[in-house]
């Protein structure tokens, strides 16, 4: 459901990369499913000290005592997922949600906890434009019970899948669902093509520097 490097929050790179003040971030992932936001997620939480929230791992959860319908546990597993981040924040750690942020009420809710707790926000989006890559990803990997193992192929448990699945992945790709741009807007789209330690390093530089998309 969680995971952190151990690192207590003033200990982490931020905080020696601006002199010593300690630096708290809330980071919301996004990006189409086998794009590789878990794997991201887990080593920028290592190089700034930071808990990952991970979206599916609460879902696959819910869904496992059977009695949940998928949607439900979708929205519950948002609703959880908040909730503990929340927590998170006030203790002082920074938080990074990993989940694929669909939908303006996400965005919405993460900009507004990163205010509440005087936090940056980030947005980090792990884009591939190729479904083809994508589906060799999923198939690669052992979906959790919420997850697709296949651009093709839906979790189980899924009952709303008429939509054509390659038309789907193209809107996740194209129409990605992002914060609208400011000067204040903190985005960092990856190319996550590359390998994602070369991902983390160019999603480094951007939140150690601070500013606005790349």
């Amino acid at each position: 459901m969680m995971s952190s490097s151990g690192v207590r929050p003033d200990q982490s790179s931020c905080e020696q990369a601006r002199g010593g003040a300690r630096h708290k971030v809330l980071i919301q992932m996004s990006g189409a499913p086998g794009s590789g936001k878990s794997t991201t997620a887990g080593l920028v939480g290592q190089s700034i000290g930071a808990v990952v929230i991970d979206h599916d791992i609460i879902k696959s959860t819910l869904l496992a005592d059977d009695s949940i319908p998928f949607e439900q546990a979708a929205k519950s597993a948002y609703r959880l997922g908040w909730a503990l981040v929340g927590t998170l924040m006030r203790q002082g750690w920074s938080v990074i949600l990993d989940s694929t942020c669909n939908y303006k009420e996400t965005l919405e809710t993460g900009m507004k906890l990163a205010g509440d707790h005087s936090y940056e926000y980030w947005y980090i989006e792990c884009r591939i434009d190729d479904i083809g890559v994508l589906d060799e990803r999923l198939r690669k990997r052992a979906p959790l019970r919420s997850q697709r193992a296949g651009v093709h192929r839906p979790p189980s448990d899924a009952t709303d899948t008429l939509e054509d699945p390659v038309a789907l992945f193209k809107r996740w790709v194209e129409n990605p669902c992002r914060p609208e741009e400011g000067s204040d807007t903190r985005i960092i789209i990856v190319d996550s093509t590359r390998g994602p330690e070369e991902c983390r390093e160019q999603i480094m530089e951007r939140i150690l520097k601070g500013g606005t998309k790349t």
